[in-house]
């Protein structure tokens, strides 16, 4: 009887130490986020410079201002750069044996203009409601020559022409968020967060081809296209979080996504001095898309084992409509996605992880709308408004070990996907269209390792390795389009620090050659190099990146079929970036690159 009530005395005691050891834990936490909040108190902001090759050139101001209960932060940004592409296409018809050769420079050139805006307000230690709001301008220039070629069935060089675009385009963007947290008292990770998100892109876009006959009769065709195009998508989320008896945690939330666009594009070629419609090519496309999730998850975690389990549930509304044509695609569908992940802590060196997952992947705008860029009037691709989701159930067991200076993760998998969605080419009369269809099941195996391993105080080793093999099967119009293949990737990047000064990282990737539904992509291998030089403790940053060092990171796809032959390449070859930023106040460098704002 003693022994059972010092037992219970003892465990009234462990008891009351982890909850005066919780109360210490959160009075440290609230008390390092006063004090941050104090240090940052003032204007803090930095301001940097970028140049590069092919042009690149950006400015960027980031400002803020820290009060009591007020963060103001700001962001602005300017800068023009060129994005150049070498483009080779061949088509051969073999009913015919001729072939039409197609090679060509295409450029992407922009002036942008960014401005970032936007206030945390803490209401008291526990409220914080945060609104900001963000602008984008982008005025496109995208010239290009390409030129055609057609042979004969002799080989013999029978006509030549050159073809030249001339596109501009206005593109604005912009954001806006509204976000509340609530920190409940009871617990540092009880916590309540409510966002509500609206963005919109629009593009107005003008084009002219005109092609020039250098050899052999042809007809001078000169056309233009005009796009109307424009997209909303809103998102509403809430998240609740409760921690309970100390290993347990309840996470409860749902999200509801709107997505309208709206897309009218024209094809118009010149007849007798006039430009005509063309009504084959011109229509409008509507997009909607509302999706309503519902999720809950369970997790327990102690010294040793951990489990968390959860469930998802989604209703997925949809609706494209073609205007002229009065094609209309509807669906309406309800999912349910559970997932299941477990760990175990043999010690703090090696730990076991599993877990399931059913995953769902929609399919993307671009592969949705049936418009195309009449760029090349011999390769085109267009959208299938009647494209479903891909669904897949994965499964995965990994592990992670850790000695000293050297930590590795290693995992396999398999995954199973029905309606896999695939590009498949159609050819006719030397054309060659590119439409994504569903197209069968996958089955896939495969593993992942990665390692990090520092040899010497002032080098870090980062290792990835991936391997995959599927085996696919499908039918398509009759076509059946089974195989199996594998394909392997790898990447190792090296970080060098000779002083506190100075970081140096190279990185060396690898694609092996990979096996398609009807042909083929080449292996790749290619390297990027980036280098930070540090001034004053940080304040003042030098950046040097380049892109593809070699040049050598090129796209080649080869499509083999009984009838016909399509090759394409693409390569965007080498960029150079010079950065300097500098920070002022009690702010650190920025690092501005005035990349795309989605």
């Amino acid at each position: 009887m003693d022994a059972e009530v010092k037992t219970t005395a003892s465990n009234e005691a462990d008891w009351l130490q982890k909850l005066k050891e919780k109360a210490r834990r959160k009075k440290e936490k609230k008390e390092k986020k006063r004090l941050k909040k104090e240090e940052k108190k003032g204007v803090n902001g930095s301001v940097s410079v970028n140049a590069g090759w092919p042009h690149n050139h950006s400015v960027g101001l980031s400002l803020n201002k820290r009060t009591e209960n007020f963060n103001l932060f700001t962001q602005l940004g300017a800068g023009y750069r060129e994005m150049p592409s070498d483009i080779r296409n061949e088509n051969l018809d073999y009913a015919t044996n001729t072939s039409i050769l197609s090679e060509g420079e295409e450029y992407r050139n922009e002036n942008f203009y960014n401005l970032i805006l936007g206030s945390d307000y803490y209401i008291d230690d526990r409220n914080v409601v945060t609104l900001s709001g963000s602008f984008t301008y982008e005025i496109e220039d995208q010239p290009s020559e390409t030129l055609f070629e057609l042979y004969n069935s002799d080989d013999v060089l029978e006509q030549q022409w050159l073809r030249e675009e001339t596109t501009e385009a206005d593109n604005p963007k912009y954001q806006y968020e509204l976000q509340y947290k609530h920190d409940f008292d009871s617990h540092e990770d009880h916590d309540f967060l409510f966002s509500a998100i609206g963005n919109f892109f629009g593009k107005e876009q003008s084009s002219e081809f005109e092609n020039s006959p250098l050899l052999g009769d042809i007809d001078v065709l000169s056309q233009q296209t005009e796009t109307n195009f424009q997209e909303g998508k809103y998102i509403f989320k809430a998240d609740y979080t409760y921690p309970f008896m100390d290993k347990w945690n309840l996470e409860a939330g749902g999200q509801y996504l709107l997505n309208d666009v709206s897309n009218d594009y024209e094809v118009r070629n010149l007849v007798d001095g006039t430009f005509v419609r063309d009504d084959a090519f011109s229509n409008e496309f509507q997009y909607n898309q509302n999706v309503l999730g519902l999720y809950t998850t369970g997790a327990y975690e102690d010294d040793v084992w951990g489990i968390k389990l959860g469930v998802r549930a989604e209703n997925t509304d949809l609706r494209t409509y073609l205007v002229e044509t009065q094609a209309e695609n509807k669906q309406n569908f309800t999912n349910i996605f559970p997932t299941a992940h477990t760990s175990y802590k043999f010690s703090d060196q090696i730990s076991l992880q599993a877990g399931y997952s059913k995953r769902i992947f929609r399919p993307r705008l671009w592969d949705l709308n049936p418009f195309f860029n009449i760029r090349n009037n011999f390769s085109i691709r267009t959208g299938n408004p009647n494209l479903l989701p891909e669904f897949t159930d994965s499964y995965e067991v990994g592990s992670i070990f850790i000695f000293q200076d050297v930590s590795m993760n290693f995992n396999v998998f398999y995954r199973y996907t029905t309606g896999v969605i695939e590009r498949v080419v159609t050819f006719t009369n030397n054309v060659s269209t590119v439409t994504p269809v569903n197209l069968g099941t996958n089955n896939s195996y495969g593993l992942e390792w990665n390692a990090k391993y520092s040899p010497a105080k002032k080098i870090t080793l980062n290792a990835d390795f991936n391997y995959g093999y599927q085996m696919r099967e499908g039918i398509f119009e009759g076509t059946s389009f089974d195989f199996n293949a594998d394909k392997w990737t790898t990447r190792l990047t090296t970080k060098w620090q000779p002083t506190k000064a100075i970081d140096v990282e190279l990185t060396g990737n690898y694609e092996s050659r990979e096996i398609t539904v009807q042909g083929e992509l080449a292996d790749n291998a290619y390297m990027d190099l980036g280098f930070r030089y540090k001034i004053g403790k940080g304040r003042t940053i030098l950046n040097l990146s380049i892109r593809d060092v070699f040049a050598s990171r090129v796209r080649n796809h080869y499509t083999y079929q009984e009838d016909f032959y399509q090759y394409h390449r693409r390569q965007r070859g080498r960029f150079i970036t010079l950065g300097f930023s500098y920070g002022f106040g009690k702010g650190e460098a920025m690092e501005y690159s005035g990349r795309k704002r989605h």
